[in-house]
C-alpha cells in the first residue's frame, strides 16, 4: 500500500482547486496549473484538502495512487509558492547575463550561448556567476535548469562548468610528473 498517497494533500489559503472531468485546476498567485488525472485513482477536495484513493484494487491503481498525491502536490505548492533552482558557473571567464527575454552565457566557446527564456519561468542572475531557474512548473523549472547545466557540465579536474548549488563535484587528481 502507499504511504505517500494516504496524505491529503492541503490546500493552502489563496488557492483555488478545482476537479472536473478527471482534469485538476489549481490556480493561486503564481497563475494557473492543470494536470490530467488517470483513471484508476479518485480526486476529491474535501475540507480544505485533496483527498486521493485509488479506484480499484488492481497493481496500477496502487502505483499510480502516491504518484498522482505527489504530482498534486506540486502543482498546490507550485501555485502558492513556486519552485526555484540555483545554478553556479565556475571557471575563467564563464558568466552569464539576462538581456530582456534573453539569457547571455559565456563558457569558454568561440561564440556566446543565446538561451530564449521560456515565458512560464523566470531567470535571474544576481551576480555573474549565480543563476537561478524559477517558476510554477516543478518540471518545467528543472527541465531548463537542466538545460543550462547541459551547455557546458561541470568537468572533474578543476571544476569548471555549470553546476546546481548543491552539486557536489568529484574530483580526479589529473597528472602527475
Amino acid at each position: 500500500m502507499s504511504r505517500v498517497g494516504k496524505h491529503p494533500v492541503p490546500v493552502p489559503a489563496g488557492v483555488d482547486v478545482r476537479i472536473a472531468d478527471q482534469i485538476l485546476t489549481a490556480k493561486g498567485k503564481l497563475g494557473s496549473l492543470s494536470m490530467p488525472l488517470t483513471a484508476e485513482i479518485t480526486a476529491a477536495v474535501e475540507d480544505g484538502h485533496v483527498v486521493v484513493k485509488p479506484a480499484n484494487d488492481g497493481k496500477r491503481a496502487r502505483m499510480m495512487w502516491g504518484t498522482t498525491r505527489a504530482l498534486i502536490s506540486n502543482v498546490v505548492n507550485g501555485v502558492s509558492k513556486g519552485f526555484s533552482v540555483g545554478l553556479e558557473i565556475n571557471g575563467v571567464g564563464y558568466r552569464a547575463a539576462v538581456n530582456g527575454k534573453v539569457l547571455n552565457l559565456q563558457l569558454g566557446f568561440s561564440h556566446d550561448i543565446e538561451f530564449p527564456i521560456p515565458s512560464d519561468v523566470t531567470i535571474v542572475c544576481e551576480k555573474p556567476t549565480a543563476i537561478t531557474v524559477s517558476g510554477a512548473d516543478k518540471q518545467r523549472v528543472g527541465a531548463v535548469a537542466a538545460k543550462l547545466r547541459s551547455f557546458r557540465g561541470p568537468e572533474p579536474y578543476k571544476g569548471k562548468g555549470v553546476k546546481y548549488v548543491h552539486e557536489t563535484i568529484r574530483r580526479k587528481e589529473g597528472k602527475k610528473k
